[in-house]
């Protein structure tokens, strides 16, 4: 028996036996009067600090023993890696979209409460989770975009700046366009048209940006981005913030799954919390957020859910152009999970490239391997 069916198996029997179900079959849903804390993120959460001492999942925690609410201290949290300069994937020198502009997506959600704001396509901000908490907050909305959600933030006394490129983002977006319209962005270390791809089409900018992440200029987290960071505090109260500068080099305007409620992240205060990284549109496909935590409703272990979501997106992944060899999914992604009881769980379609994810609770922060549904990599 494989390593994760086993885990599966076990983690399924013991909440089978734990979740008690009334004659009509409906789950009788467990409220704990106390749980050990636990913020979960993917790796952005762990290895960004801003320069600073600690990184998210460490000031997420530590603001949720303080007694700081939950979901405001996993904003505060996300906020290192959306400001530091050397985390490609959100927020501050996010990757740009194809005319080099870096729009940035996020959403929150406060299981207490039972509410949620996000933006999308946001540009000039650098912590749009800041944003979309105030969308939260102040308005009627549960999602603003574009140039209205950057309106909303100005007129919330969010600095807005006319560009979020790094010369980092900047010189990666031009060795990009250099390599899929070589004749109009000639490589300056050749002195004459080079790089790859034969034409500005969407494959082949898609193309180009697999190339690079293979090549390592970029990390594959940063490719497509984001951070989701999920949270429970001793009371049982959980909440969740999924932020991104989205896939690297998207047609402008594009929005994929962090800022969608049910996609990029859904949390229920009574059943758990779920959020995402990885291809946005499998995930937007699937609606994979909402069915882990419905799937934990139903008695579930995070695991367990974790992986009937990444079931869900392989069987519903037919079109040739998105099928490797083996004819599987010919991309990755991720999703981590949290209960209410704090048991949780990080899944990946294929355990390779990004491998681990953040927790950090009463025994420190660390990077734990990710269950992965498939073996090899998305390219075999």
């Amino acid at each position: 028996m494989k390593r994760r069916d086993f885990v599966k198996t076990a983690a399924a029997a013991g909440v089978a036996g734990a979740v008690p179900r009334p004659l009509d079959g409906a789950p009788v849903v467990y409220t704990p009067q106390s749980v050990s804390p636990v913020v979960i993120s993917d790796t952005s959460g762990i290895r960004f600090t801003n320069g600073g001492p600690e990184s998210a999942v460490e000031r997420a925690f530590r603001g949720i023993v303080e007694g700081e609410d939950v979901l405001d201290a996993l904003i505060a949290g996300v906020n290192i890696p959306e400001l530091d300069p050397t985390e490609t994937g959100i927020g501050y020198g996010g990757l740009p979209n194809a005319n080099g502009v870096v729009q940035l997506d996020a959403c929150c959600m406060h299981g207490p409460k039972k509410q949620a704001g996000g933006v999308a396509g946001l540009e000039g901000v650098r912590t749009p989770s800041l944003v979309a908490r105030a969308v939260m907050e102040h308005t009627d909305h549960h999602l603003l975009v574009g140039a209205g959600a950057q309106e909303f933030a100005r007129m919330m006394g969010f600095e807005i700046e006319d560009d979020l490129n790094t010369d980092r983002s900047r010189e990666l977006w031009l060795e990009w366009k250099r390599r899929i319209d070589p004749g109009h962005f000639p490589d300056p270390r050749r002195g004459r048209p080079g790089g790859a791809g034969n034409g500005a089409g969407f494959d082949a900018g898609y193309q180009a940006g697999l190339d690079m992440v293979r090549e390592g200029l970029i990390d594959e987290s940063s490719f497509w981005g984001t951070i989701n960071c999920d949270g429970i505090g001793p009371g049982g109260d959980i909440c969740g913030v999924t932020t991104t500068s989205g896939l690297s080099w998207k047609i402008p305007g594009r929005a994929g799954d962090s800022p969608i409620l049910g996609a990029g992240l859904y949390v229920d205060g009574d059943i758990g919390a779920a959020g995402s990284t990885g291809r946005g549109e499998a995930n937007l496909f699937n609606l994979c957020s909402f069915l882990i935590v419905e799937k934990m409703r139903d008695g579930m272990h995070p695991l367990d859910a974790g992986m009937a979501a990444l079931e869900r997106i392989r069987a519903n992944t037919i079109e040739e152009r998105l099928l490797n060899s083996r004819g599987e999914p010919a991309f990755n992604v991720r999703f981590f999970a949290l209960n209410k009881r704090g048991e949780y769980a990080g899944v990946s379609m294929y355990a390779s490239g990004q491998v681990t994810y953040a927790v950090c609770d009463e025994n420190g922060a660390r990077e734990e391997p990710l269950e992965g549904l498939l073996e090899g990599s998305p390219t075999d």
